[in-house]
Formats: C-alpha cells, sequence, structure tokens
C-alpha cells in the first residue's frame, strides 16, 4: 500500500510538471499572438502614414526654412555679382567728344570713366582749357555748364547714369558720345537729323545767362530724368530716328 501510494504521488508531481511547462508554453504563445498584433497594428499605422501623403501634389509653397535660405543665399550672390559688374563698368574708360562754346565752337576731346560726374568732367575740361583760354582760369567748375542734345546736366549726374538708363535728350541720345556734326547753323536750316549723338556744349554759366533769350540757348532746359521729351527735333523740325 505503501508503495502504490508514493507510485501515484510521482505521477501526479509529473503530471503537474507537464501541466506547468504547457502553461509557459501558452503563456509565450500568447505573448508571441500580442507582439505579433502589434507589429500588425504598427505596420497599418505606417501605412496610413504614407498613404496620406500624395507624391503628385506641389508642396513647394510650403514653409521650407532650408529652401528659404537658399533663397536668401541666392539673392545675396546674384546682388554681389550684379554690384561688382556695375563697379568695373564704371571703371571703364571713355572717350568724350566735346565743344567749348563761346559764341562759337572750340571741339576737344578728352577721356574719363564712366563713373565720372559732370562737375568732375568740367573740372578736367577746365585744366586742359584753360592755358588757351584764359578766361576759364578764373572761373570753377561750378561756374561752367555742360550742355548735350539741347538739356543742360546737372553736375550730379554721371556718364554711366546717362549710359545705363539710356537716357534720351530733345534733339538725340545722351549715352552716345560718339559724334556727328551739330547742322543747326540758324533759324533757316531746315535739315533733319537721325537718331545721332551731337557733341555736348562745354559753356560759362554767366554767357548762358545772358544769351539765354538767343537761338540755340533759348531751347536749352535742364535736364529731368523723369521727364518723357518725345520724338527727338532740332530747332522745331522732327528729327528722323532709326
Amino acid at each position: 500500500a505503501a508503495k502504490k501510494a508514493k507510485k501515484k504521488k510521482r505521477k501526479e508531481k509529473r503530471k503537474a510538471v507537464a501541466l506547468l511547462s504547457f502553461g509557459d508554453d501558452a503563456e509565450e504563445d500568447d505573448d508571441d499572438d500580442e507582439n505579433n498584433n502589434n507589429d500588425d497594428d504598427d505596420d497599418n499605422a505606417a501605412s496610413t502614414k504614407v498613404s496620406l501623403k500624395d507624391p503628385t501634389i506641389d508642396t513647394s509653397f510650403l514653409p521650407d526654412k532650408q529652401r528659404e535660405q537658399n533663397n536668401i543665399l541666392k539673392r545675396k550672390q546674384l546682388e554681389q555679382d550684379w554690384n561688382q559688374r556695375q563697379h568695373e563698368m564704371k571703371k571703364e574708360r571713355l572717350e568724350i567728344t566735346y565743344s567749348y562754346w563761346d559764341g562759337s565752337g572750340h571741339r576737344r576731346t578728352c577721356r574719363i570713366r564712366k563713373g565720372t560726374s559732370v562737375a568732375d568732367f568740367l573740372e578736367i575740361v577746365r585744366k586742359d582749357l584753360q592755358s588757351e583760354f584764359k578766361e576759364l582760369a578764373k572761373v570753377a567748375s561750378d561756374g561752367l555748364l555742360y550742355v548735350k542734345e539741347d538739356l543742360i546736366l546737372p553736375h550730379d549726374i554721371t556718364f554711366y547714369d546717362l549710359i545705363v538708363t539710356k537716357a534720351r535728350g530733345k534733339s538725340g541720345p545722351l549715352f552716345h558720345f560718339d559724334v556727328h556734326d551739330d547742322v543747326r547753323t540758324g533759324p533757316l536750316d531746315v535739315r533733319l537729323e537721325k537718331d545721332e549723338s551731337h557733341p555736348g556744349k562745354v559753356i560759362e554759366r554767366r554767357w548762358y545767362e545772358r544769351n539765354k533769350h538767343i537761338f540755340p540757348a533759348s531751347r536749352w532746359e535742364i535736364y529731368d530724368p523723369l521727364k518723357e521729351y518725345g520724338k527727338y527735333t532740332i530747332h522745331g523740325g522732327e528729327v528722323t530716328t532709326k
């Protein structure tokens, strides 16, 4: 009887061990199922996120800090390049043909840089001419005027300004400095000019004040960059343009 009881006890112990082992396997299976379910949920969530983005839609209008920064840098570089080109252009040499006018013309030429102002140009001219025309030795550059295409050019404007804006005068372009004879010799002159530049006149301001009621000074006026001067004309006659 004692042996039977002991044997029965061993069987029950083995069953308990077997049940315990099976239970662990079941728990592991449950954990695996739960993990698999979680993985499926993650996959579904990822799929949902991807599906919310349509690759065919243009999103360039949306804020993008990196893109904005790149655009700012590009604009700065373009501005620097443009400024450098203008700086180099202002240093380029330009030959100006002009006529010192004291009632009759005395044609001369000088070379300046495009960035030179009218005031500085007049001072260069004054120094060049004062040995030949003694009256200029006593005149400052602000006592001189530069008249081109029937317009009195302000002293602070530069030749560069005239060139880049393609400024227009009353009788021809202000940005061309090659020379064609000015044929306006008197009131009977009816010859028409083309779109050609005439040599600018350098005159004393006091000469202009004394003669501004007489042709050609009566036709001159101060240049206004905002004014539209219309078609080129000479002494009332329309100039044929190219």
